[in-house]
């Protein structure tokens, strides 16, 4: 999985090891799934303060379009957990979906006959 990390912000972009380690482990599981990940952090209201720190994760997948979450938070690592848990529980939404339903085996009537 090809992982780019863009932030315009000095502490954000300390944090891009820790960005590339948690989007893989996060996404382990689906990624033959996601052959991309592009994550941006950034500081929507500056130096002001507050529940500011935005972090957008783009997936590009296989066979569908292109997966676009954002979490606002407190600080970095939390904006970062929060959208990744919400681009994984959409991802394996969509994976639900699209795989066939399985029928229960049970006996027919005609096999009970």
């Amino acid at each position: 999985m090809q992982i780019l990390f863009k932030s315009r912000h000095p502490e954000a972009t300390l944090m891009r090891e820790t960005v590339e380690r948690r989007v893989r482990f996060v996404l382990r599981r689906l990624n033959t799934m996601v052959p991309r990940a592009d994550v941006q952090l950034d500081d929507v209201n500056g130096p002001r303060g507050g529940v500011d720190k935005r972090c957008q994760i783009a997936l590009r997948t296989d066979g569908s379009s292109q997966v676009i979450v954002s979490s606002i938070a407190k600080d970095w690592r939390t904006a970062l957990d929060d959208a990744l848990a919400r681009a994984a529980r959409h991802l394996l939404r969509t994976l639900r979906r699209a795989a066939p339903t399985r029928r229960p085996r049970g006996h027919t009537a005609e096999a009970l006959q």
